[in-house]
């Protein structure tokens, strides 16, 4: 069956952070001095334009959907750079009218003025890095702010006219109660953002958690909590679109859906990871760019900023797109699989009919979702799509 190329979007990463969290496996590296920041957006601008000589009429005429700066931390970036980028990248490549441009952020790194700048830098939405509220769990969590500091950054991303704000909580913290948990939520409710997202502590190999894992809430406990918050957010009128992802009316985060919805991305910076399809041939692509900072800076936009570049496998497609699109509280229509991967659905016939035998997936006409019973068994589900 022929792919249908899906709209794009475009993922910056900005590798360098204050400090290294301990529970973090993503690609971040403390500060030791400072980092050549100006040279690293050239850098960036150079990547995107061998990605773009790279995939060639596989991109097409799609123009960008949303932008997203990950880290990280990119508030260590001063406006007038992210500006540069996204000047550089709207010359290069079209964007849609109002596209999404977030920027991820600390609130231990940025001050009001800062904000004014990402504003008119053309970034319309924050996501502040809170994870918690309990002074105690911060520094268990190693974060270098406070709640108070968080509380007063998030102020002045509003006052400073961003209104389309996402507050990042986690849950089962270190010996985390139930009480706890919910009073995180509250105090982020109070602040009135428009996203939520709000996820449980896990454990990943290679971080300095894992090595020495502190003491975490069981399983049954942190269902609870989860339980217990989603209820919350509801009541506070922040509607579940996704496993740990809560909005406002028509405030989801458009560059997660799309990754939720087996978009395309370019990934662009260290160890940026994107996908590609080229509809022309029937060929889903994924790319990834070396992890280091200083070998990315080295490979100066050349072929050694790729880390690695690879088709998706056939048998891997139906695993690849169920990994994401069962994350959808209200799953996906069942006509986007064949489109996204060019495989018909009977491929997947034996799995989804076993998924509803067991009460994973809902029994609907045209769509693929879960049940709840599903949402929590979630990595069950989607490892019955493995071939």
């Amino acid at each position: 069956m022929p792919l249908i190329a899906p709209p794009l979007a475009l993922y910056v990463h900005m590798p360098w952070c204050v400090k290294k969290c301990p529970y973090c496996d993503f690609n971040s590296h403390g500060l030791r001095g400072e980092p050549p920041y100006a040279t690293y957006v050239d850098m960036l601008l150079a990547d995107l334009d061998a990605d773009r000589a790279d995939f060639g009429d596989a991109l097409g005429d799609r123009p960008i959907v949303s932008v997203f700066f990950g880290g990280g931390t990119p508030s260590l970036f001063a406006p007038e750079l992210i500006e540069r980028f996204l000047d550089g990248a709207h010359a290069r490549l079209p964007f849609v009218d109002h596209c999404e441009i977030t920027l991820e952020t600390n609130p231990g790194t940025v001050e009001h003025g800062r904000f004014d700048g990402y504003l008119a830098a053309g970034v319309n939405r924050i996501s502040f890095g809170i994870q918690s509220f309990d002074d105690d769990k911060l520094k268990r969590l190693g974060r270098i702010h406070s709640a108070t500091e968080a509380e007063a950054a998030v102020k002045s991303a509003q006052d400073a006219g961003f209104d389309n704000i996402n507050l990042d909580l986690m849950y089962a913290l270190p010996e985390q109660t139930l009480p706890g948990a919910l009073h995180d939520v509250d105090r982020a409710i109070a602040l009135q953002p428009t996203h939520i997202s709000h996820y449980q502590l896990t454990l990943e190999p290679n971080t300095a958690f894992a090595a020495h894992p502190p003491p975490l809430p069981d399983d049954d406990e942190a269902w609870a909590m989860q339980e217990a918050c989603e209820t919350r957010l509801a009541e506070a009128g922040y509607a579940q679109y996704e496993i740990s992802a809560y909005a406002s009316a028509n405030r989801q985060c458009q560059h997660n859906l799309n990754y939720w919805r087996f978009g395309d991305y370019l990934g662009i910076g260290a160890g940026a990871h994107g996908k590609v399809t080229d509809a022309l041939r029937n060929q889903v692509w994924r790319r990834w760019k070396t992890r280091h900072p200083n070998a990315y800076l080295d490979a100066a936009g050349g072929p050694g900023r790729i880390g690695g570049h690879a088709a998706v496998a056939t048998d891997e497609l139906p695993f690849e797109y169920m990994l994401n699109a069962l994350r959808l509280i209200h799953g996906v229509p069942a006509e986007d699989f064949p489109a996204r991967t060019g495989l018909p659905l009977e491929r997947i016939a034996t799995p989804l009919a076993a998924g509803r035998h067991k009460g994973w997936l809902d029994d609907i006409p045209g769509r693929l979702v879960t049940t709840p019973l599903g949402q929590r068994f979630l990595n069950d589900v989607i490892a019955s799509f493995l071939d």
